[in-house]
């Protein structure tokens, strides 16, 4: 199962639903658990899906489940809410302190003239990355070595196997690492445990 840049996504009776945005790895025990879709071009909306409801990929096309009409059901992926700052005043029968957007049940629209912080919240389960594919590369030495282009997993185990990264501008090459040398994951970079010239000596990734 691979999981590539910008990768369509589509339902089992061939509508388009969005694109790959991002993968969720748990960097712990490299357990893939869901993907971010990014629906819409000019007002997008990103939302999460388990990895249980991919039934094939291929390298430009992944596919849902049959009971998988859209994504509307499914929650977003990051939610904003306001919340009142310490300090700021408050008085018997005031608003609650905690503001959603999306608006939720119960929920409105922080008042301007009160002081607040903004917080996101994503829904994805604790402990896990959303990598985003172009994240960084660095190596051991702190050398930038190329951008993720694209996630292998085990589709039996749902956990990744390798990471192809990619660098150049247009003449781009191409390596497929395996997961075991990243030391350190997060959402914009991930931090590999060998040294550039090991990347270096790996054979370039056919086309």
């Amino acid at each position: 199962m691979e999981f590539k840049q910008n990768a369509g996504v589509f339902t089992a009776n061939d509508q388009q639903v969005g694109h790959i945005d991002r993968v969720v790895v748990d960097p712990q025990t490299k357990a893939v658990t869901h993907i971010v879709v990014r629906k819409g071009f000019l007002f997008t909306e990103d939302k999460v899906v388990p990895i249980e409801l991919i039934v094939d990929t291929t390298e430009d096309r992944i596919t849902l489940r049959d009971d998988v009409c859209d994504l509307h059901a499914l929650p977003l992926f990051e939610e904003k809410h306001y919340v009142r700052s310490e300090g700021a005043p408050s008085s018997p029968g005031s608003a609650p302190s905690l503001y959603g957007y999306p608006s939720a049940p119960g929920a409105y629209p922080a008042p301007p003239d009160e002081k607040y912080i903004t917080q996101i919240e994503q829904n994805i389960p604790e402990g896990t990355v959303a990598l985003r594919e172009g994240a960084k590369v660095i190596t051991v030495e702190g050398k930038h070595a190329g951008s993720v282009e694209r996630v292998f997993t085990d589709a039996e185990a749902e956990r990744a196997t390798h990471l192809l990264i990619s660098r150049g501008l247009l003449s781009k090459e191409r390596k497929l690492i395996p997961i075991t040398w990243v030391s350190i994951m997060g959402e914009n970079e991930v931090h590999l445990r060998v040294e550039d010239g090991v990347l270096e000596r790996l054979s370039t990734y056919p086309d």
